[in-house]
């Protein structure tokens, strides 16, 4: 799966390619969370109280009608390879990332567009085949997009999305003392392609996982509506992610638990990433789980809690790794 980790809190290195080998010179290489300092200092802060670069989504708008705004580039031989699983399932998951990001806000798609390059026409429609088909499972229509010619496979999506009744959960809204929760268990993902490479033509949960995942779309608006301080999908690793919650946060993190999901191992949990769970915080554990009860959904897994100790990043005492994965760019 996506590899990189670091003992701490200071970024990760990153160092390797989703799905090749380690990069060349990485020393020379820029890693994403370098490139995304970099654009925030270009593109500059966002106008009032908009929510720019750095958080799952943009949020846009007046605070009475909130626009949520995302986009997400595969890049074949990167994010997905056609000997673990189809251009279907590669349009699927690429749509489903999209959706994942409007989840973590706790809002619900509207719309998105989608551009395809490299792609002759055969490949073209297999990609939609498996696009339309989540585009219809989690309603949002796909409205358009772009077309072109290249020498690699790349499929983009933007999405619009809205608020789902209460204001969108940021990264940075975490307190001390407010309790940890995930969705489900972690690590299905990244086992699901250590599956594959051993045998591409295996069946399993874990493959299922990694090949059509879940967007957590009625989870993150159930946290929302009970009262989710910050938030964030779990995309590149449980290790990056929640580092990253709480580095916006300001906050410190002490886990008592680390769910598995069966078949997995718990470094493919930490750091695995492509689960699509949502980590979230809750200054009320009572209430929100009230919510879920109430929506007919899964109770979600207590972790841990914040701290007011910025640099407490603990599993059952021991240090945690920041794991997970980052492009080398360049």
């Amino acid at each position: 799966m996506r590899a990189g980790r670091r003992r701490g809190r200071a970024p990760l290195p990153g160092g390797r390619h989703r799905y090749g080998a380690p990069v060349s010179d990485p020393a020379r290489r820029p890693h994403e969370l370098e490139a995304i300092e970099l654009l925030s200092s270009l593109v500059g802060p966002p106008a009032g109280d908009e929510v720019w670069i750095g958080d799952d989504c943009a949020v846009l708008g007046p605070a009475s009608a909130r626009v949520l705004f995302a986009t997400d580039l595969a890049a074949e031989n990167v994010h997905f390879d056609r000997c673990h699983g189809t251009l279907a399932d590669a349009g699927w998951r690429v749509l489903v990332q999209n959706l994942s990001d409007i989840a973590a806000m706790g809002g619900r798609p509207r719309a998105a567009v989608v551009a395809v390059a490299g792609a002759d026409l055969d490949e073209l429609a297999a990609i939609y085949e498996g696009l339309l088909e989540a585009s219809r499972r989690f309603d949002c229509p796909v409205v358009g997009g772009d077309l072109s010619d290249s020498a690699v496979l790349n499929i983009a999506v933007a999405i619009l999305g809205e608020t789902a009744g209460s204001a969108p959960v940021l990264r940075r809204g975490a307190g001390p003392g407010e309790t940890i929760y995930v969705t489900g268990p972690l690590g299905g993902a990244a086992a699901g392609l250590r599956e594959l490479r051993a045998d591409p033509s295996t069946v399993s949960p874990c493959v299922t996982a990694f090949l059509r995942p879940q967007p957590r779309l009625a989870e993150g608006a159930a946290a929302a509506a009970a009262g989710a301080a910050a938030m964030i999908d779990i995309s590149d690793g449980l290790g990056i992610d929640l580092w990253r919650l709480a580095a916006a946060s300001r906050v410190g993190v002490e886990l008592d638990d680390l769910p598995v999901a069966a078949g997995a191992t718990p470094d493919e949990a930490l750091g695995g990433g492509e689960d699509y769970e949502l980590v979230f915080t809750v200054a009320d554990p009572g209430r929100l789980e009230q919510v879920f009860t109430a929506r007919g959904l899964r109770a979600p897994v207590r972790l841990g809690r914040t701290t007011a100790d910025r640099a407490a990043f603990h599993l059952r005492g021991e240090d945690l790794e920041v794991a997970g994965f980052e492009h080398r760019l360049g």
